[in-house]
């Protein structure tokens, strides 16, 4: 059998494992493996497998991942997820759906010290729901928002969606994040914009709440932002200048929220060893989801069907972008039934080479693919960041959450097309860095 036929039966036999529930990190190592002792031998299969695991679960630069984490899980202990969601209440309560807008500023601020998605809206369903049921706002528009606010912590630095992507393709992580600035505040203000036009169009979603604001208590609620705002300052801005690598900001931002929480006598044990816990959990998956997805790389390398697809889309006699255009349905399809990071691993190796091929900034296309990772968050049925929601509300019908974020899912969508059609969107702020 030769290598290609090798490789596509290979793939096949990915989606197989999938379908019977083995998990995607096994599937993608097992085949891998298996496809490499069948092209080459079980004595080269052997050493690719022990020498992959160690090299990533060793590599000094993705212990960014966990300091990331933990970020997220110290700014939740130390109640600014609250302090956020209270500031944007306050200031926005008098717009159309101003409690829903208040939730998506709050995650925007929330993403900003977190590089999980899931745990922004998980954190933010506890704080922002109860509030929205109180006042009433329809069941769509509140478990929707949240759902939809809490995919920007994937695109708004920290963000393990770029540190993923950059682990795979060799690109600078740093870069990455910091090209994830622009296009993430062009998201948040696409959300609120969404928010607001939906309730200009249906009042009834969103009552408008009675109570008045002083600008007084509006200044003092500007309290909860500062914590948040001067972390983002010290992590981007110190990879931005160069002062530090994105590992080592990842550490100063931990220490720094760590002292915080302290400060305030907010940090229990109990949220300590929680922090630390799910520092832990997604650090070892996403890195074994890593480890895997090398293995499987290098079966596709031999089978040499990445290198024949790049040919084959180079030599068609059509623009480029329209083959960005099937990667991005293709993106939109997967998000059907994958999630985020599952996703990224298993469709990069083959979809990556495409893209150096026809000359695409490979940091401009990791906005994209992020973004398209963000927009699977959402999309039925396996949207995560759903089932995150419905754990919270459990008064809600997960029909109703996925109707809820169907707008904001044309959002996403919308901001795909702006940067690809606007590319200085993306890549503005990382060519304007010191190094």
């Amino acid at each position: 059998m030769d290598p290609i036929t090798t490789g596509v039966i290979g793939t096949g036999c990915v989606f197989l494992l999938l379908f019977l529930g083995m998990p995607i990190a096994f599937a993608l190592m097992l085949v891998g493996f298996g496809g490499i002792t069948y092209l080459a031998s079980a004595g080269a299969a052997l050493p690719v497998v022990a020498s992959t695991v160690w090299e990533v679960a060793s590599f000094y630069p993705y212990t960014v991942i966990p300091l990331f984490i933990v970020m997220g899980g110290f700014a939740g202990s130390s109640g600014l997820t609250s302090e956020l969601y209270g500031m944007f209440e306050k200031w926005m309560r008098r717009l159309p759906g101003g409690l829903a807008i208040a939730t998506i500023g709050a995650c925007g601020g929330f993403a900003a010290v977190s590089g999980s998605s899931v745990a922004t809206a998980a954190t933010m369903s506890t704080v922002a729901l109860p509030e929205m049921k109180r006042f009433n706002y329809d069941s769509r528009l509140a478990t929707g928002s949240v759902a939809a606010g809490g995919t920007l912590g994937f695109l708004i630095p920290p963000s393990i969606g770029f540190v993923v992507y950059g682990m795979l393709t060799e690109q600078s992580i740093g870069k990455l994040l910091v090209a994830g600035i622009l296009p993430g505040i062009l998201l948040l203000a696409a959300f609120i914009t969404i928010v607001m036009v939906w309730v200009k169009m249906r009042p009834a979603l969103a009552p408008v709440n009675p109570a008045t604001v002083t600008w007084k208590e509006r200044m003092i609620s500007l309290k909860g932002v500062w914590e948040p705002l001067v972390l983002f300052f010290v992590v981007m801005g110190g990879i931005y200048a160069g002062f530090f690598t994105p590992t080592e900001a990842g550490a100063v931002g931990a220490t720094l929220l760590f002292g915080v929480a302290l400060l305030k006598r907010k940090l229990t044990w109990d949220g300590l060893i929680s922090a630390l816990l799910e520092s832990v959990r997604i650090s070892v998956m996403v890195l074994i989801l890593v480890a895997g997805a090398n293995v499987f790389s290098y079966f596709l390398a031999l089978s040499t069907i990445p290198m024949q697809v790049a040919n084959w889309a180079s030599g068609l006699e059509v623009s480029p972008y329209v083959v960005h255009s099937v990667i991005i349905l293709i993106y939109l399809f997967l998000g059907c039934f994958l999630d985020a990071i599952s996703m990224m691993v298993l469709t990069l190796p083959v979809i990556y080479p495409i893209i150096e091929t026809l000359n695409f900034d490979p940091i401009w296309f990791g906005v994209i693919a992020v973004l398209m990772m963000e927009a699977g968050l959402i999309t039925p049925p396996m949207g995560l960041n759903i089932f995150t929601v419905a754990g919270v509300a459990t008064d809600t019908p997960v029909e109703t959450i996925f109707r809820g974020v169907a707008p904001f899912l044309l959002a996403i969508i919308a901001v795909v097309v702006l940067i690809t059609v606007f590319p200085p969107i993306a890549l503005y702020l990382p060519k304007m860095m010191l190094r």
